[in-house]
């Protein structure tokens, strides 16, 4: 569903991503990185936002930045900096996307009716966004991408900073959605919800996959696999620290 074939991208005399290979064929991929890793280029090449210097994508079948147009309508996106606007209510943001995505009238209500109940948004729905908690515009984005039931779905950072009740509302859907054959594939920096969530576990560093297993494989705490593959923290003497004596 998701493959990149010898794929590069630089900017100037930065190479962001450094002929990336690697295929996903279903399921909840976790993408896992330190900050400046390559993750937001590699979601934005992925979703046809930028084309690479080098290589082969295909999201769904399709090249995304070729194919551009069949490929937004078979995507579904939640950016890290989710893209609403203030001066719009939860509903009327999902009542934007049925035009673009050419949805029949009808069936737009029944599906933004629906993803408004599980999401935990009916009480929230006309609410403007500038009002609105994090939680409620993480979850208004989701929303929004699921809205024309795409074939794969990818999410920037989409448990950042969120409070519990949003989180797991997100991620019952998230895997109800890939039960019913929807490809997910996500960045986070919570290993936790990582290993809830992730089917696959792939490890970004300096632009280049050191990592890809499925996640049933991994025989060791995905914390320990991390510092071991990515970067090890900080090993400081903090005696000083201690309470000085009375």
């Amino acid at each position: 569903m998701i493959s990149c074939s010898h794929v590069t991208k630089r900017f100037g005399p930065f190479t962001a991503i450094d002929d990336i290979s690697f295929s996903i064929s279903g399921g909840i991929c976790a993408l896992l990185g330190p900050n400046g890793a390559g993750k937001s280029t590699l979601i934005k090449l992925l979703t046809g936002l930028r084309t690479p210097d080098q290589g082969e994508i295909r999201v769904a079948g399709l090249d995304p930045f070729k194919q551009a147009i069949a490929g937004k309508h078979a995507i579904g996106v939640v950016p890290e900096d989710l893209g609403l606007f203030d001066s719009l209510t939860v509903k009327e943001h999902l009542e934007l996307c049925v035009p673009v995505y050419e949805l029949e009238e009808t069936q737009a209500r029944e599906r933004i009716s629906f993803l408004l109940r599980v999401l935990g948004l009916i009480d929230g729905k006309n609410t403007f966004l500038d009002r609105c908690s994090h939680g409620m515009r993480k979850k208004t984005a989701l929303a929004m991408a699921l809205l024309h039931n795409p074939h794969v779905l990818f999410l920037d950072e989409p448990f950042e900073g969120i409070d519990p009740v949003s989180s797991k509302a997100m991620r019952d859907l998230l895997i109800a959605q890939s039960g019913q054959g929807v490809t997910v594939f996500f960045v986070s920096h919570i290993l936790p919800m990582v290993n809830e969530l992730a089917t696959d576990v792939m490890m970004i560093r300096q632009g280049q996959i050191v990592f890809h297993s499925p996640a049933r494989e991994i025989s060791q705490p995905l914390e320990d696999l991390y510092f071991e593959l990515i970067e090890k923290p900080p090993a400081e003497d903090f005696t000083w620290l201690r309470s000085s004596p009375s």
